[in-house]
C-alpha cells in the first residue's frame, strides 16, 4: 500500500512567529539601534530575494502543488527543496514582519524627539538657489536613513544640474525611500516613468567643516539628449 501525501506541498513548519518574547534573538533584537535593525532587514530581504529565485529555477511559487493528481509526490520536481526553500521563506516573511515593528517603533520614537527639539532656532546658513534644507527638526522626511549613494556624476547632465554630488546619501527619490527601493529597482522605474517631470530628490551630504552630514533637497528632470547616456547623468550604488 503506497503512502498518500496529499499535504506534501506544505512546509513542515508552522506559519507562525518564529520567535517569541523571551527568546535569546528577540532580546538581541531589542538591543541593536536603529541604523543596525535596518541593516538586517535588508541581509532578510536580501535573502528572501535569492530563496524566491530557487523556486524560480524549480518553476514553482509558495502555493504550486507538490503532488501529483492521485496525492503523490512530483517526479520531476526537487521535492525536498523547495519544502525546505518555502519553510525558509515562510520563517524569515515572520522575521521580517518583526523587524518592521521594530524598525517603524524606532523611527516613531526618533521623530517624536525631533519634534521635541522643535524650538531650537534654525540655522542661518545656505546653499544656493537649487538646494533647500530638508533636515529641520520639525521635518520627519528629512531624517530618513539613506539607502543609496552616488558614485559619479556626469558634468553637464540633469543630475548636475540640479546640484548632486558624489558622495551624497540618497534618502528619499520622489515617493522612494529605505524601505521601499527594492534594492534600487523602484528608482530605476521612477526615472523611467518621469522623464521630463520633476522629482524631489533627499539627500544627506557629508560638509568639509562639519562632522554632522546635512540635509539638502533637490529638484531632478530627468531627460534625453543632454550629451550623454542615460536620463540622469549619474551612478547609484546600493547603501
Amino acid at each position: 500500500m503506497g503512502l498518500n501525501m496529499n499535504n506534501i506541498h506544505n512546509p513542515s513548519v508552522p506559519s507562525g512567529p518564529t520567535t517569541s518574547p523571551g527568546t535569546s534573538e528577540a532580546v538581541e533584537q531589542d538591543k541593536m539601534s536603529l541604523m543596525d535593525l535596518i541593516s538586517k532587514k535588508e541581509r532578510v530581504e536580501a535573502e528572501l530575494s535569492a530563496l524566491s529565485s530557487v523556486l524560480d529555477s524549480h518553476g514553482v511559487n509558495m502555493n504550486t502543488s507538490l503532488t501529483t493528481f492521485d496525492g503523490y509526490p512530483r517526479d520531476d520536481l526537487d521535492v525536498a527543496q523547495i519544502r525546505t526553500t518555502r519553510a525558509r521563506i515562510i520563517r524569515l516573511r515572520n522575521d521580517y514582519k518583526a523587524l518592521m515593528s521594530k524598525i517603524e517603533g524606532g523611527l516613531h520614537d526618533h521623530h517624536a524627539s525631533l519634534k521635541a527639539s522643535d524650538s531650537l532656532p534654525p540655522s542661518s546658513s545656505s546653499h544656493g538657489s537649487r538646494a533647500n534644507r530638508a533636515g529641520n527638526a520639525g521635518d520627519a522626511d528629512g531624517i530618513e536613513a539613506s539607502f543609496a549613494r552616488i558614485g559619479g556624476v556626469v558634468t553637464g547632465s540633469p543630475a548636475e544640474d540640479a546640484g548632486l554630488r558624489v558622495g551624497d546619501q540618497i534618502t528619499r527619490f520622489g515617493n522612494i525611500n529605505w524601505m521601499n527601493h527594492e534594492r534600487l529597482s523602484k528608482v530605476a522605474e521612477t526615472v523611467q516613468r518621469s522623464e521630463g517631470q520633476v522629482i524631489t530628490v533627499k539627500v544627506l551630504r557629508q560638509g568639509s567643516s562639519s562632522s554632522e552630514p546635512e540635509a539638502l533637497q533637490f529638484q531632478l528632470t530627468p531627460r534625453r539628449n543632454w550629451g550623454g547616456r542615460g536620463l540622469l547623468g549619474c551612478h547609484l550604488l546600493p547603501g
